[in-house]
């Protein structure tokens, strides 16, 4: 019983590197705009590189998992995360900076497959919920990091050097994983599902649709949030920071209580429509507050740091119930892409609407995204950690 608790600690420890590392760049918008000189658009693009590097080899890193275990998945991706984000820190002009987050990224998503698949693999179907979701802190963990030592790292040196900050993290969280995470153990029954691609059922791919349209909530509110509170409502940006971070930790017990709400329903999806709903919600009460008080846009950005992170849990642990052992780490692959692909389109385009249109108006849009993810949530003939029959 202790190991399974190591090896969660390890995996959240990892995970939180990682996501301070591919997450963090937003928080140094307002800097690499001063000392660049560049749009938000163009800034944004920027930040979102190690995103474009995750969704380029998510499903390969998954895949590799399923064949040759977590353990030297994760120590790869962790020290290779590390490297390409110290070379960011150096590396003359804004292509190479953007290559160099692009490649950490590129790495980072080993982390995603492997860490959630060695979760899943020491924790059955009763305590998934919560050990998912416990794993799923190590997101609002790693962003409430970058969001307290990014700027004020930046305000000492500038934002090359505020990115040797999390890159230290993934070098240590590197050697934790190497010398203490151990691969599951398999069964040796052949699982349903492991026969052919649970793919050919339409479950899966909803749960993968409805928690990529979830992201864009969490997306909007995590990259602009600081760049908000400081340019419309007269923020610093330290300080903003060090709110935003307060406000992750709390999104960071959010997803436990999604994780234990999931486990005692019998349901993953249940929850996941209704923070859906929530999730608009959230964004339409930003909204108004924009237009005709301070006080309630504050209250709206906080329910959408908050609230948008509780699905992922959800996601992640349904996705790998559903495909069964064999096919774990590539659903879990699939799932991170889908979100990362969402992630990825959702801050460029963002910044360009914002930018063109007041602020009341972008975020009612956005609302259309939890929305449509609420609709494609596959509630009914849901069967708790039953994997997808296989079609032969």
């Amino acid at each position: 019983m202790t190991q399974r608790w190591v090896i969660l600690g390890v995996a959240v420890a990892a995970q939180a590197a990682m996501s301070a590392l591919v997450y963090g760049p937003p928080f140094l918008l307002p800097m690499i705009q001063a000392e660049e000189r560049i749009s938000l658009p163009g800034a944004s693009l920027l930040v979102a590189a190690p995103m474009l590097g995750m969704l380029l080899t998510m499903i390969l890193w998954g895949a590799l998992a399923d064949r040759f275990g977590e353990r030297v998945v994760m120590t790869v991706g962790m020290l290779g995360s590390a490297a390409a984000g110290f070379a960011a820190a150096v590396v003359p002009g804004l292509v190479g900076l953007g290559v160099a987050l692009a490649v950490a990224g590129l790495f980072s998503a080993s982390i995603s497959a492997a860490s959630g698949r060695a979760v899943l693999g020491w924790f059955d179907v009763r305590e998934r919920g919560l050990a998912m979701g416990i794993r799923q802190t190590c997101t609002p963990i790693g962003v409430g990091i970058a969001a307290v030592s990014l700027p004020l790292a930046a305000g000492a040196g500038g934002y090359r050097v505020a990115l040797v900050v999390p890159s230290a993290l993934c070098l240590l969280a590197g050697i934790a994983v190497a010398a203490l995470l151990r691969n599951p153990p398999r069964s040796g029954t052949r699982e349903v599902g492991a026969t052919g691609s649970p793919y050919r059922q339409a479950r899966l791919w909803r749960v993968h649709a409805a928690s990529a349209l979830l992201v864009g909530p969490q997306f909007i509110a995590s990259t602009f949030a600081l760049q908000y509170l400081e340019s419309e409502q007269g923020w610093d940006p330290v300080a903003a920071g060090a709110v935003i971070a307060v406000v992750n930790i709390i999104g960071a017990g959010a997803r436990i209580v999604a994780g234990i709400w999931s486990d005692r329903a019998g349901s993953r999806m249940r929850p996941m429509r209704a923070i859906a709903a929530l999730a608009a919600l959230s964004l339409l009460v930003w909204a108004l507050g924009d237009a005709v008080a301070g006080w309630l846009a504050l209250v709206g950005l906080t329910a959408t740091l908050v609230v948008s992170v509780m699905d992922n849990g959800l996601g992640f642990t349904a996705s790998a119930e559903l495909a069964g052992p064999s096919w774990a780490g590539r659903a879990i692959g699939v799932q991170n892409t889908g979100q990362g692909v969402v992630g990825l389109a959702v801050v460029p385009v963002f910044a360009v609407v914002v930018t063109a249109l007041p602020w009341p108006w972008a975020l009612a849009l956005a609302a259309a995204m939890p929305i449509a993810a609420a609709a494609a949530t596959p509630v009914r003939g849901e069967v708790l950690g039953r994997p997808v029959p296989a079609r032969t």
